[in-house]
Order: C-alpha cells, then sequence, then structure tokens
C-alpha cells in the first residue's frame, strides 16, 4: 500500500444482463485466473436457480443479502504503549459491501454442493434469509467489536 497517496478508483462498466455495478463487482471477485466468462456464468446461473426457487427477482435477493452480510463495525489493530489494543471502528461504506462480497464468496465455496452455481445460489438464499456462514461471519465481527468496546476512546 503506497504511503504517498491513495490509490485511484478504477471506471467499471455494469454487468451485461442486469446492468447493475454491484454485480460486476461481485463477479469480478468471484473470478480466478481471468476467466471472466466462467465467473458469469457462475453468477447467472446461481441467479436463475434463486429466481427459480423464490420466484422473485434475483437481483432484489442478491441485495438483500449483501445488506445482511455487510457489517456495521469491526475491530482493527491499535498499539498503544507497547500493548495492542483491538479497537472497534465503524466501517466505510465501499468497505462494507467489499467484506460483504468477499464473505458470501468465501463461504459459497465452503459449502458442500456439487457445483460452485448451487453453493453460490444457496448462499445467497441463506443470506438474503439472514443465515448462512457469511452472516455467522457478521456476527462474530460485531460480537468481537462489542467484546471491545471499552477500548474505543483509542479511535484515531
Amino acid at each position: 500500500m503506497s504511503r504517498r497517496h491513495r490509490a485511484e478508483k478504477r471506471n467499471i462498466i455494469p454487468d451485461a444482463k442486469y446492468g447493475d455495478l454491484v454485480i460486476t463487482k461481485f463477479m469480478n471477485s468471484l473470478m480466478r485466473d481471468g476467466m471472466k466468462s466462467a465467473a458469469e456464468r457462475i453468477v447467472y446461473g446461481a441467479f436463475d436457480q434463486v429466481e427459480a426457487k423464490t420466484s422473485q427477482a434475483p437481483v432484489g435477493t442478491f441485495h438483500q443479502a449483501l445488506e445482511n452480510v455487510a457489517p456495521a463495525i469491526e475491530v482493527r489493530s491499535r498499539r498503544v504503549g507497547g500493548a495492542t489494543y483491538q479497537v472497534p471502528v465503524e466501517v466505510r461504506s465501499e468497505r462494507r459491501q467489499a467484506l460483504a462480497i468477499r464473505w458470501i464468496i468465501a463461504a459459497a465455496r465452503s459449502r458442500n454442493e456439487s457445483t460452485m452455481i448451487e453453493r453460490l445460489s444457496g448462499e445467497l438464499l441463506d443470506a438474503s434469509n439472514n443465515r448462512g456462514s457469511a452472516v455467522k461471519k457478521r456476527e462474530d465481527t460485531h460480537r468481537m467489536a462489542e467484546a471491545n468496546r471499552a477500548f474505543s476512546h483509542y479511535r484515531w
């Protein structure tokens, strides 16, 4: 990470099917080894399965899942006088979205279904219903911040 200045934000193009920037970010995070078409196939296949299971718009379910997984506060390490404290801080909106995307993908990859499409659709449905491992990760993060609330005066 450069200390001179922040890295500039790259412009991303909305996805072809739904015209949504967040779905494009999700696909880019899911993509491995530059295989964008494979990531698109997985995401659109998962959306089709979500639509078949719930008979609702998959984009709404996707955004609901992201909202349920996004953390409001997290802990960051702060070194004060030779001791390291876990200080709870609020999460910026871009980081909230990035963490939610990352946690949903990690939870989907660790599921037991046979294909990634099934794993991702199952995790999106679970997250939109406030259950699943990604939501558990958010609750653990909030619990950790709540437990370290006494160190909040070290915030910078």
